[in-house]
């Protein structure tokens, strides 16, 4: 995830990072500009058409096209936000889940039992670490997919690792409760925060393998492509080869909007917009070593 001053207007705006839209989009406004020019030299300047007056009420079927598709991105892109802003808020809770649990593990269990506390502090951390593994892999976003993936081999660690690191501090926990170093309460309690590992993870996964419905992101894309190509047909009479610009940035604007979209709806990734699982793994991983040190 990119850090950055909000209040810094200059930067933003001079400086093309490698997750920027302009370098991903800048082949397609390059040729939605020779469509344009190609578009514009033929009506004015070929067939002449701009002469006719029948054509020049083009662009008022564009402008009611736009307050469409301007709907149809405000709500792509605020569903693709509202997506991201959720994991952020369960790795979130994920960092108090455990800070909460390594503070009752190192009230409860005895200063001199090295062996229990360096057993928590490790699975606290490893969970973490292993959760990110988890919604890293292909196969966690294609868990529910219909259709089949041979291309993506069998893991030597095939099972649910989270549920595994899970099962871990349970038993462990158990076996306190068994030896008389847990009372029923402080069972309760370490269950409580121990099963909320699992309910982050869950969470998590429903974001990753349920992306936007196909049928939407589709129609949006086309929907873009085919308002873009039939502007040329309608400003040309009105703009002249001005047109060519203007309709070179639209499409750069709700390219740009499309694009950001598709990559804030995933959140779990390694792109530069993605969230920070890595540091936030590290950071528990570090607080539970600290806590039952």
């Amino acid at each position: 995830m990119r850090a950055y001053d909000s209040r810094n207007w200059l930067k933003p705006v001079i400086q093309f990072h490698k997750a920027d839209t302009f370098r991903k989009l800048l082949p397609f406004v390059v040729g939605v500009g020779l469509f344009s020019a190609a578009i514009a030299w033929v009506d004015l300047v070929w067939l002449k058409l701009g002469e006719d007056s029948r054509v020049k009420n083009l662009p008022l079927m564009h402008s009611l096209l736009g307050v469409v598709i301007g709907l149809l991105l405000v709500f792509r892109t605020n569903t693709a936000y509202d997506r991201w802003w959720e994991g952020r808020k369960l790795w979130g809770a994920l960092v108090n889940v455990s800070r909460n649990l390594a503070v009752k593990i190192d009230a409860i269990v005895d200063p001199t039992d090295n062996s229990t506390r360096t057993f928590f502090g490790k699975c606290i951390g490893m969970f973490a670490g292993e959760l990110r593994s988890h919604l890293l892999q292909e196969s966690t976003r294609l868990e529910l997919d219909n259709e089949p993936h041979p291309e993506i081999p069998d893991f030597d660690r095939n099972k649910h690792v989270p549920t595994q690191v899970v099962s871990l501090m349970q038993r462990r926990a158990q076996r306190m409760m068994a030896d008389k170093q847990l009372t029923d309460g402080q069972l309760l309690a370490l269950s409580n925060d121990i099963n909320a590992f699992l309910d982050i993870c869950g969470a998590c996964e429903r974001i990753k393998n349920t992306p936007i419905p196909y049928s939407y992101t589709s129609f949006i894309k086309k929907f873009i492509v085919l308002y873009v190509l039939t502007l040329p047909l309608g400003y040309v009479f009105s703009l002249g080869w001005i047109a060519v610009p203007v309709v070179m940035f639209i499409f750069y604007v709700l390219g740009s909007l499309e694009i950001i979209a598709e990559e804030i709806e995933d959140p779990f990734g390694e792109d530069s917009n993605d969230l920070p699982m890595q540091r936030l793994s590290e950071v528990i991983a570090r607080n539970a070593r600290e806590t039952l040190a």
